[in-house]
């Protein structure tokens, strides 16, 4: 009952950033964007996040790409540019206010490539084995069942398919205040992992080869009480 609760709160926190011109925490140039990567694709697009996953992903030509909560689509789009016309790139997202605005940006500038489905990341609207590479930018974090997340995500990639994360983890346990707090969930705070059970959940969905690429502290906007203890990865592993 709590989860669902936790669920119902965060859908309707990000319904209504959906709405906002401007969403993100920080700079995107402070989240390892480039300026020509920001320059390549709409501003409409540009919102939530804690790291560049499609940085480090080395999308190819023709690639599947899934983007893991992929909010108003800036990085489905920086996706596309890679994978060119003959890939592909499907954005899942569950709340319909994201999914509606992200449709609606790729209508205006004319992604062809691109497609967003209404959908949760623990129960992913995609067919078994149809993905070359899946992305995530800071929300897996916002799931209470991470277990779910990862294995819905081995069973989506094809045989040898790769993941590439970034997301938000603790150094050491939380308080039971924070833990509790919705707006910690919707702070991508709550639900972050402690970094090593997050990496043995990865491994237990099956994945091999999983490793932290890189790693910064977290202390953008956060309570003096967490300062030190949010680490923001980006993490990589193949199936």
């Amino acid at each position: 009952m709590r989860n669902e609760k936790i669920k119902k709160f965060v859908k309707k926190r990000y319904g209504e950033l959906a709405n906002k011109e401007a969403s993100c925490c920080c700079s995107p140039s402070d989240l390892g964007y480039s300026e020509q990567e920001l320059r390549s694709v709409p501003n409409d697009s540009i919102t939530l996040g804690c790291g560049n996953p499609v940085v480090l992903a080395s999308l190819k030509e023709e690639e599947t790409v899934l983007d893991l909560g992929s909010g108003t689509g800036l990085d489905c789009f920086l996706a596309a540019n890679k994978v060119g016309e003959k890939g592909r790139v499907i954005g899942v997202d569950m709340t319909s206010e994201m999914v509606d605005r992200a449709r609606s940006i790729a209508d205006k500038y004319g992604y062809r490539n691109v497609e967003f489905r209404l959908g949760e990341i623990e129960n992913l609207p995609v067919e078994d084995s149809s993905v070359d590479v899946i992305i995530s930018n800071c929300v897996i974090n916002l799931s209470s069942d991470k277990e779910k997340v990862f294995s819905e995500a081995y069973r989506v990639l094809k045989p040898s398919g790769r993941i590439m994360i970034s997301d938000l983890v603790t150094e050491g346990e939380l308080s039971e205040k924070i833990k509790k707090s919705f707006d910690a969930w919707a702070g991508c705070i709550a639900g972050a992992m402690e970094k090593n059970a997050y990496l043995s959940t990865i491994r237990r969905a099956g994945f091999k080869r999983v490793k932290i690429v890189s790693e910064a502290r977290w202390d953008i906007d956060v309570a003096e009480e967490l300062k030190g203890k949010i680490t923001s990865v980006k993490v990589e592993a193949t199936k």
